[in-house]
């Protein structure tokens, strides 16, 4: 009777061990379903959208972006003059805007221009040494206004719209925002 007796509770045990293997892979393996359904958020590498914005600017439009930043940002300091380039190579990525350069500048909202050099015809101006320096700068270096695609003078913009976007930086005279 011992030997029987022994082999049931062998046999139970070893049914048990088994069953909880069994619970441990069954929750394994869900953790490991979770784990492919939840892919976290990975942060932006700027320096590969650099790399891509490089390759997709042309001359042509680095001259352009030039002459809008002179017009937009003369007499602003270098670091004004890149982030303004900035904003414009921002919304080239951005989903929200154009996807070149020269339709970024050349863009319309109801029947004026996006950016008021163009209006206004002081992008028809050629741009300093320093404006092309801080365009290639801006095309070269990564995002250092966290995807900024708005900037404006508070103490000139007439636009209340404009003053709801959220400001993520000052630079000189322009808030930078999204």
């Amino acid at each position: 009777m011992k030997n029987i007796y022994k082999k049931k509770i062998a046999a139970a045990c070893v049914a048990t061990l088994a069953f909880l293997g069994l619970q441990s892979s069954i929750v394994f393996a869900e953790e490991k379903v979770e784990d492919k359904i939840e892919i976290p958020e990975k942060p932006i590498n700027h320096e590969i959208i650099k790399e891509n914005v490089e390759e997709k600017i042309s001359d042509k439009e680095k001259e352009l972006l030039s002459r809008l930043v002179e017009a937009e940002a003369k007499g602003e300091s270098y670091e004004g003059k890149v982030a303004v380039a900035e904003v414009v190579l921002n919304r080239v990525e951005s989903p929200e805007f154009p996807d070149t350069v020269k339709e970024v500048v050349y863009e319309t909202t109801g029947d004026a221009y996006a950016f008021s050099p163009v209006q206004n015809g002081e992008i028809n101006k050629p741009a300093s040494e320093e404006t092309k320096e801080a365009v290639d700068d801006a095309v070269a270096s990564p995002d250092n206004l966290n995807n900024a695609i708005y900037f404006y003078n508070p103490d000139i913009a007439t636009d209340n719209w404009i003053r709801s976007r959220k400001v993520i930086k000052k630079i000189d005279n322009h808030a930078f925002a999204i």
